[in-house]
């Protein structure tokens, strides 16, 4: 089953209205027929790129709901941020549509159980390891750490959760520890952002750093759309300033 497929049979009868029409569109951009659809014309590569961006909003808000309620609890300013997130993207149709989404995969998950729910969580981490490049996933991963981060502290379980779909996203999850010091202004995490030991040589310190701004360049997830990239250039001056005060407290 293909990525796109993937997605929609997760999504399967709950989507209705404006993130409905993304499911189909995306589904029927990258040429997977899940979703009934009356456009019978044939997708341009400006449709598949919209298809790729679709698919990945989506995985988002899966990922989103599982993180979320990690902690067993759906706290108001996560929320708020995903309605944020959406409503600058997409207006606000869309961010009441969205929501209404994320309920519904709350719901889902009582439905379903924590076992099958978990696994249909690792399938789709899997085909995403498969879809997506580094690139995307790491910003993916940002995006989700964000979330968790907005009511002010994070939750050992969802600590646990965003480290355990880091790791089947073929991300790893030291990356977690990484991203969930990005914004701090102490010297101590700003080696952890890198996540290098602050008697690392200073050889390995710029290795680390010249690694991490491969990955979360932003120009690596331009592709996905103008939300997504602000998302990442906001992480990326974030890594920059880790950089400033470790080359500032070595002279360099």
């Amino acid at each position: 089953m293909g990525y796109a497929r993937w997605i929609g049979a997760f999504f399967g009868g709950m989507a209705g209205g404006f993130f409905g029409a993304l499911a189909g569109y995306a589904l029927g951009a990258l040429g997977e027929n899940l979703f009934d659809s009356d456009n019978g014309n044939r997708p341009t590569r400006s449709n598949a790129a919209e298809g790729e961006r679709n698919s990945y909003l989506m995985s988002l808000l899966i990922l989103t709901a599982h993180v979320i309620q990690a902690d067993g609890k759906i706290m108001h300013s996560e929320m708020e941020y995903v309605r944020q997130m959406l409503r600058n993207a997409f207006g606000k149709q869309a961010e009441v549509q969205g929501e209404a989404i994320l309920r519904r995969l709350f719901e889902r998950r009582k439905q379903l159980g924590e076992n099958e729910w978990n696994r249909q969580i690792v399938q789709i981490c899997r085909e995403m390891a498969s879809a997506m490049t580094l690139e995307q996933r790491s910003g993916l991963l940002a995006l989700l750490s964000e979330i968790a981060k907005a009511d002010g502290s994070v939750h050992p379980d969802e600590v646990e959760q965003l480290k355990f779909i880091a790791d089947r996203i073929g991300v790893g999850s030291a990356a977690i520890d990484q991203l969930l010091n990005l914004g701090e202004n102490s010297l101590e995490a700003a080696y952890k952002v890198l996540g290098v030991a602050p008697d690392a040589s200073d050889g390995e310190v710029r290795k680390a750093y010249r690694r991490m701004a491969l990955q979360y360049h932003p120009d690596k997830v331009a592709n996905l759309g103008d939300d997504v990239k602000a998302a990442a250039e906001k992480k990326f001056k974030e890594l920059g300033h880790a950089k400033d005060l470790i080359w500032a407290a070595r002279g360099l």
